[in-house]
Order: C-alpha cells, then sequence, then structure tokens
C-alpha cells in the first residue's frame, strides 16, 4: 500500500517551519479517553503535504522522557487508555467554591520550556483548544510560548476557539483566533502571512482527499482515533456539531479501512477509537462494508466507541458485526427515558429502540457491564426524579447507565434556556461551563441530589 504520508525524509525542500502544540488541561477531573488532537494533526498532514517542516509538542503527553523523575508514573491500560500526569494548581476565582483539587494535567511547565527552546527556528505556532472551560491552560501555554518564542505569531483554533470566539479573542494572547473548520483558513493565513500558495487543497466535499492525520509526530502511538464523517444527521439541542460542520459528510467505508490498515502495518498500531456519533447512522452505507472489509483483510484490532453512538440501527446483524470485529468499549447516547424530554432534545432513539438493541447486543455476547448508556443529568429546568427513572429503566433493560453531567455549549438550541436557569454567569465566563458544577443545577436537582446518584451507582 503506498505511504499516503509525506514525511520529512521525502520532502525536498521545506517552506516554513510550523509547530503544532497540544496544551494543558486544567480542569477538576480528566482521564485519557484516547484522546487527540485529531483536528491539529489533520492540519499538520496538510501542511506538510504542503512542503512545509512540521513540529508537535505534546503537553498530555504521558510518556514524555523528560517526566520519568517527576512524580508518579500515570497508569495507562492495555487498549492505550489510562490517566495524564496530575499537578494540584490555586483554582481560578470563578470556581473558588469548588471543595475539589484543581489540577493542571500533563507536563510541567519548565519541560514545557525546555521543549520550546528546541524549536527557535519556529516560524509559526499552531495551538488547538478543547473544552471551552479548559480553556486557562491554552492560556498559560501561549503565556509561556510568547515567553519563549515571541517572534513566532501564534494562532489558535478548536473548540474554546470556536465556541468562545470573542472571548478567545480577548483573553488566550493568541495572535490569531479561527474559528470553524481550519484546513481551509489556515492555508489561507499562510499565504497571507508568508505569500505561501498552496500546492495541494484538499476537496472539501470529500474527506477523503485530506491526508491522515500526523499520527506519525507522536513518540509513542498507542491508538488511533479515526474520522469516518463530519457533521451529524440529526440536531439534538444539547450538542455543537452543527456549528463545526454545516453538513454532514462521510467517507468510503473502504477508505477508512485502508487507513486502518495504514496504522497497523507500518506502526503496529491495533487499538482504534471511532468518536463518530453517526457511525452507524445508515449502516449498509459505512459500518456494516467497514466491518466486512476489515474481516476480509484479517485485520487484527480493537476497536473502542466511547464517545456515544445511535440505538436506533443496531439489530441482530451489526450486533453480531461488532462483537465479531473486537468492538471492546461501547457506549450509546440514550439521554433520557422521558418521552417528552426525548422529542425536546432531539427525539433520535426511543424507549422501545434501547430495549431492541439491548437485546441484540447480549445475543451476540456483550454482558451488561459492556453496553453503557449515557443519560444526561443537570439539563436545565430537569427533575431528580427523570434521572432516577432513567437510571432504573437503563437498568431493567439490562444495560449499565452512565451518567454523563450536561455542559451548556454557546450556540446550541438549549443554549439560550441555559443562560436563563444558570445560576452561573456561563454567558460572560466560561469557566462555569464546566460540567463538574453542574451549571443548571436547581433546587430539585442538586449537587447532593447528584452525589447521591452517583453513590447509588456504584453500589449496583
Amino acid at each position: 500500500m503506498a505511504n499516503p504520508i509525506i514525511t520529512a525524509k521525502n520532502i525536498n525542500e521545506m517552506s516554513k517551519n510550523i509547530l503544532l502544540i497540544n496544551p494543558w488541561i486544567y480542569d477538576f477531573a480528566a482521564y485519557d479517553f484516547w484522546l487527540k488532537p485529531l483536528g491539529l494533526l489533520y492540519i499538520g498532514s496538510l501542511l506538510r503535504r504542503n512542503s512545509h517542516q512540521i513540529s508537535f509538542i505534546d503537553c498530555l503527553d504521558p510518556y514524555h522522557p523528560a517526566m520519568k523523575t517527576i512524580g508518579k508514573k500515570p497508569q495507562r491500560h492495555a487498549y492505550g487508555d489510562g490517566k495524564f500526569f496530575r499537578h494540584v494548581i490555586v483554582k481560578p476565582e470563578p470556581l473558588k467554591m469548588m471543595s475539589r483539587n484543581y489540577c493542571r494535567y500533563g507536563i510541567t511547565p519548565d519541560i514545557f520550556r525546555n521543549d520550546l527552546n528546541c524549536h527557535k527556528d519556529a516560524d509559526i505556532i499552531l495551538i488547538t483548544s478543547l473544552m471551552t472551560y479548559w480553556y486557562p491552560g491554552v492560556v498559560e501555554a501561549i503565556k509561556i510560548i510568547k515567553e519563549i518564542l515571541p517572534h513566532a505569531p501564534i494562532v489558535m483554533g478548536g473548540k474554546y476557539a470556536t465556541l468562545c470566539y470573542d472571548h478567545a479573542v480577548n483573553y488566550s494572547g493568541a495572535d490569531y483566533v479561527i474559528s470553524g473548520g481550519g484546513e481551509r483558513q489556515i492555508l489561507q493565513l499562510m499565504t497571507d502571512l508568508f505569500n505561501e500558495q498552496p500546492s495541494f487543497e484538499p476537496d472539501s466535499d470529500n474527506l477523503d482527499t485530506l491526508p491522515y492525520p500526523a499520527f506519525d509526530l507522536i513518540a509513542k502511538i498507542e491508538q488511533v482515533p479515526l474520522a469516518t464523517s463530519r457533521g451529524c444527521p440529526y440536531s439534538c439541542s444539547y450538542c455543537a456539531s452543527h456549528i463545526f460542520n454545516d453538513k454532514f459528510r462521510r467517507r468510503d467505508p473502504l477508505k477508512v479501512v485502508d487507513e486502518i490498515e495504514y496504522w497497523l502495518m507500518n506502526f503496529g498500531v491495533k487499538n482504534f477509537t471511532f468518536y463518530d456519533d453517526a457511525l452507524l447512522v445508515d449502516p449498509s452505507e459505512m459500518i456494516i462494508p467497514l466491518l466486512k472489509e476489515v474481516e476480509r483483510r484479517k485485520l487484527s484490532c480493537n476497536f473502542h466507541c466511547p464517545n456515544g453512538l445511535h440505538l436506533r440501527e443496531i439489530n441482530k446483524e451489526i450486533s453480531q458485526l461488532l462483537y465479531n470485529s473486537c468492538f471492546k468499549t461501547i457506549r450509546f447516547g440514550f439521554e433520557t427515558s422521558d418521552f417528552k424530554q426525548q422529542m425536546e432534545t432531539g427525539g433520535k432513539v426511543k424507549n422501545e429502540e434501547l430495549k431492541r438493541a439491548v437485546k441484540f447486543l447480549k445475543s451476540a455476547g456483550y454482558s451488561t457491564d459492556d453496553i453503557g448508556i449515557y443519560l444526561l443529568c443537570g439539563l436545565p429546568g430537569q427533575k431528580a426524579a427523570e434521572v432516577r427513572d432513567s437510571i432504573d429503566f437503563v437498568r431493567e433493560c439490562g444495560a449499565k447507565p452512565v451518567l454523563a453531567e450536561y455542559s451548556p455549549i454557546p450556540g446550541t438550541k438549549m443554549w439560550d434556556q441555559a443562560v436563563a436557569l444558570s445560576p452561573f454567569d456561563i454567558q460572560g465566563e466560561p469557566l462555569y461551563h464546566n460540567n463538574s458544577l453542574l451549571p443548571c443545577r436547581n433546587n430539585d436537582f442538586s449537587v447532593a441530589v447528584y452525589n447521591e446518584l452517583k453513590t447509588s451507582l456504584r453500589e449496583k
């Protein structure tokens, strides 16, 4: 198979030295559920395809060699998930009311400074951002970058940059903030800053024209996240998918298998993660041909779906395909058993569909604990009884309820309601989006009630 990634060895001329940075997470809790800065590494591979030299610093690297003598090594697992390095830091003023420790997850600032000093030739720096309420880690990283590499312009993209654009422009310290999809915008910015005309531009309507993400820049590739699509055919009131993607686009499933085979054969990667919510939608168009091709090529690997798949399409054939293809981690988005709330949040799944899906999955070989069902809690105006009833219903169906605390997201259909009902200034301060706060808590669904529910889940 041809190597679709252009590496430094086979590029004759490099135009600019571009440094990619994955910043720290600042939060009360963080766990590596197969996290990778997928968008940033896609952009890195695109720029490399345009003859630029790409380097990468990962502030979340659990294997950074300089961290060996600093603190306890984080526990990692065979499937490629695990803990990050963790250091307790001072809580920001808006979060002082929380009794829990606030932490920086990742390498130390001094090690970050040392890594930056190895890139004095950087012409431009691209930094990503994830959760809106993780922005303090991005701001701190940018502050240190400006200290060590003051000559290089800093470009920030990602979720925080898109969802809280004005806040990012005013407070992040980045020289340029990109909102939304970054591929086309970064090529234009390179032209504006350096008069670099791109030699290659992907077709925005054909995701398979993008080069594979630059995972080869990661020192130890434990797992690879796969993007089979962008966007979503559903329009759930709590989800921001439509903000990042104006339409639903899919890859060719056989091209996805080509990518799986590439990482398996060339880098020995055996664990692959799907973060596509719509992986199972129209199964004859994606998941069925994808898994049948994996089986035909005899590719031995494990798959994980931690993000919450759609239940509606689960039948006997798909359940058996998932099980036979070594889908080790499966999670499904159910949100609530309350019919009225189901309709108001998007109507993508109903109670009978959950019952039917669990029956098929168990017949295929999955156990109760294998079948994780996400239930949203802390929604604006939500009552505790609704969450309790949903937990009971999932258990009656023979699956495992998993509480997912609601985090208000700017631009979603539910945002205005969240702003009106939250006791916090979620409009002015992204730190208040933190799900650990239960940002839309109320007298009926309080933190104490939530803690009782969590305890009850652990006990059974």
